[in-house]
C-alpha cells in the first residue's frame, strides 16, 4: 500500500482553494458499487440482456438515466430503457440491509466541517437510497445539502448535479471528491477540480485519466493528507 499511495498521491499546493466540499456517496462513503453492479445485472437479465459485469461495474458512477445505452446500446435504452430502471431498483432494494458506511466515512466529513468546508452531497442516487445512506454516514449532522437524481435532467457524467450542488449552499468554488472515473468527467465540465479514491474499485490511471488531480487508497488516508490537497482550508 506504501507504494500504491507514493504513486497514487502528489501534493496538492498548487490547486485552487475552495469554500466548499463537493463529496460523492456511492462508492465514496459508503461501499455500494459492486452491489450495483450485482443489482444492473440482474435487471438486464429479465430482458435477456447480459453485459458482463466488469462493463457494467465501469459504469457505476453514471447516473442510471445514461448507464443503460452506455452499458447495453441505443437500442436497449429505446427498448427498455425505463423497464430497466424499474428492475434496478427492485434488485438494488434486495441489498439494502447489507450496505455499509466505508471506513473513516463519518471522520471524513467530521474533519471537512472542523477546517470551515460546506459540505454538500452530489449523488445521483434514488431519493430513498440518498436518504437511507445520510443516516449511515451522519450526513445530516454534517453535510448543509445534497442532491439526488431528481435534482436535474441529466445526472454524471454531465456537470448538472455539481452544479446543483454548489447553488444548493451558494458556494462560490468547490472541490469534487469521488470514486469513479465518471464522478471527475463531470467535475471537469463543471470546472471543479477532484480528488479520488480507490474505493470503489476504480484503479488510479482511470482516476486520473478521467481528471482527479489526486488519488487516494481510503477516506483516512485522505483525511490524514488534507493538509497536501486544495481542502487544506477554505478560501
Amino acid at each position: 500500500m506504501d507504494d500504491l499511495r507514493n504513486s497514487a498521491v502528489r501534493a496538492g499546493h498548487s490547486l485552487p482553494m475552495a469554500d466548499t466540499a463537493i463529496v460523492d456517496v456511492d462508492g465514496t462513503l459508503v461501499d455500494t458499487n459492486y452491489q450495483h453492479a450485482l443489482a444492473w445485472s440482474r435487471a438486464f437479465g429479465r430482458y435477456d440482456v447480459w453485459p458482463p459485469l466488469w462493463r457494467i461495474h465501469r459504469h457505476i458512477g453514471m447516473g442510471g438515466d445514461q448507464l443503460v445505452a452506455a452499458v447495453a446500446g441505443d437500442e436497449v435504452e429505446r427498448r427498455h430503457g425505463d423497464a430497466l430502471r424499474d428492475a434496478w431498483v427492485e434488485e438494488f432494494d434486495v441489498f439494502l440491509d447489507e450496505i455499509r458506511p466505508l471506513e473513516g466515512a463519518t471522520a471524513f466529513l467530521d474533519e471537512l466541517g472542523r477546517r470551515g468546508f460546506t459540505v454538500v452531497l452530489a449523488s445521483s442516487g434514488k431519493p430513498q437510497h440518498v436518504e437511507r445512506f445520510l443516516d449511515l454516514v451522519d450526513g445530516r449532522s454534517h453535510c448543509a445539502a445534497w442532491t439526488t437524481s431528481e435534482d436535474v435532467e441529466a445526472t454524471k457524467p454531465a456537470p448538472d448535479l455539481l452544479k446543483v450542488a454548489l447553488d444548493k449552499v451558494n458556494g462560490t468554488s468547490g472541490v469534487m471528491v469521488g470514486d469513479s472515473s465518471w464522478d471527475f468527467v463531470s467535475a471537469r465540465k463543471a470546472g471543479v477540480p477532484g480528488i479520488g479514491l480507490l474505493t470503489g474499485g476504480f484503479p488510479v490511471e482511470d482516476l486520473r485519466e478521467a481528471g482527479a488531480d489526486q488519488v487516494f487508497g481510503s477516506l483516512p488516508e485522505l483525511t490524514a493528507g488534507l493538509d497536501r490537497t486544495s481542502l487544506c482550508a477554505p478560501r
